[in-house]
């Protein structure tokens, strides 16, 4: 099993947001990790789209975001849109994501699939 190395930005110095992109970026580490909170599914609120799209810009790894949020299904388009290389939700907070019957996405994502 492999060892895979993803900081988290909410570790970052967020008044030179610039310069922790920038350390990761030349750093051994594969992957960046961003938690998005919305302060209703989890009591704390973080990143929303302006901020991880400048994050994108900038970075030179995947962006791996994991959200916290209620009704995820809202907003994974609008993640997918921005860069978001790997998606991670919460299964009891999913509403519509696919449909029982055949398993197909209600979100079109270009091909990807939620699993």
């Amino acid at each position: 099993m492999s060892v895979i190395i993803a900081p988290s930005i909410l570790a970052a110095d967020f008044s030179n947001l610039q310069k922790d992109i920038e350390m990761v970026n030349s750093s051994d580490a594969d992957w960046f990790h961003i938690d998005v909170m919305d302060g209703v599914f989890v009591p704390n609120i973080s990143f929303g789209i302006p901020v991880i799209k400048a994050i994108k810009r900038n970075a030179t790894k995947p962006l791996d975001i994991h959200l916290m949020i209620v009704d995820p299904d809202r907003y994974i388009k609008n993640f997918v849109e921005i860069g978001a290389n790997i998606l991670t939700v919460h299964y009891d907070c999913l509403l519509y994501t696919s449909d029982a019957a055949d398993d197909t996405p209600c979100v079109d994502l270009g091909g990807r699939r939620i699993i």
